[in-house]
């Protein structure tokens, strides 16, 4: 049986639908959480108090969200295209299945927020805090995580190809089978990341902290790995044909069954010292202190052919 007070909230809920597109007008924040749950299209809740709501399916493209507290609030499968949502709190929101495709997430707070599936599509995400958030299979294709933090973060078998990851935190992030195809994690810390059967390729890892990663048969060819930190990764089976590793520190790395054929390495490229002499016997000075890896570059075969001299 239906009380006043539900009749009351149900002609609420249906005077936010409007036949018009836009009905503009200001609410306070009672009445802006009543009108947002019955419907309405919010244009500007900057700073607004949306705490543990229910906003599954909500409409609120390009909407004004500045500074929101949406915590706890269950944001399941709603349409945030283009929304501005710099500095909200999202921590332990549900965003799963969120279309945040363009959204302005700068500085926001999605700790332990619920990002499965959601597509982030060229979102801006930079300085975000993202730490422990689920983004399995999340799209963010194109998005910009510049400096943001990922530590611990759920992210496998999303899809981050061209994503700008500078400067990043994905330490102990789960990032296995992730498509991280020409993405740039120049200088992002991703110790001990889970990266297996992650795909690297033309990835830009220049100055990234790998060490302690799992990199177990991931794909890595091309990437520019110059200057990396790589120190007790695990490369087993990892495919680096043409990658870049001038400069890199590969102490204590497990190399066996890598893929190593036309890899470019340096002086400075440092190896564990079972590896060295294999590393130089298969090499052929290319100029400037610089050495490209010859053959199949197997790092667990024995060689098949006279080592190529190296002066």
């Amino acid at each position: 049986m239906k009380t006043r007070s539900d009749a009351f909230l149900g002609r609420l809920a249906m005077a936010a639908i409007p036949s018009r597109p836009w009905l503009r007008i200001q609410a306070s924040s009672w009445w802006t959480r009543v009108l947002v749950a019955g419907g309405a299209r919010c244009h500007s809740l900057h700073d607004a108090n949306m705490y543990r709501l229910d906003l599954i399916r909500a409409e609120m493209r390009e909407a004004d969200l500045r500074g929101a507290s949406m915590i706890s609030s269950d944001l399941s499968d709603p349409d945030l295209r283009n929304a501005n949502l710099s500095g909200a709190d999202l921590h332990l929101a549900n965003l799963s299945l969120a279309d945040l495709t363009g959204t302005n997430l700068t500085h926001a707070n999605l700790t332990h927020a619920d990002l499965a599936h959601a597509d982030l599509t060229h979102a801006d995400l930079a300085h975000a805090n993202l730490n422990g958030a689920n983004l399995l299979n999340a799209y963010m294709a194109g998005a910009n995580l510049t400096g943001a933090n990922l530590t611990g973060a759920h992210l496998p078998h999303a899809k981050l190809s061209n994503a700008n990851l500078s400067d990043a935190n994905l330490s102990h992030a789960d990032l296995s089978h992730a498509d991280l195809i020409s993405a740039n994690l120049s200088h992002a810390d991703l110790s001990h990341a889970d990266l297996i059967s992650a795909n690297l390729r033309d990835a830009n890892l220049s100055n990234a902290n790998l060490s302690n990663a799992n990199l177990t048969n991931a794909h890595l060819s091309h990437a520019h790995l110059a200057d990396a930190n790589l120190v007790g990764a695990n490369l087993r089976a990892a495919y680096l044909a043409g990658a870049d590793l001038v400069g890199a520190d590969l102490v204590g790395a497990n190399l066996d069954g890598a893929h190593l054929m036309d890899v470019t390495w340096s002086e400075q490229t440092r190896w564990s010292d079972d590896v060295t002499a294999v590393m130089r016997g298969r090499s052929v000075p290319i100029g400037g202190g610089r050495y490209r890896v010859q053959g199949s570059g197997n790092s667990g075969a024995e060689l098949s052919v006279s080592p190529v001299p190296v002066s």
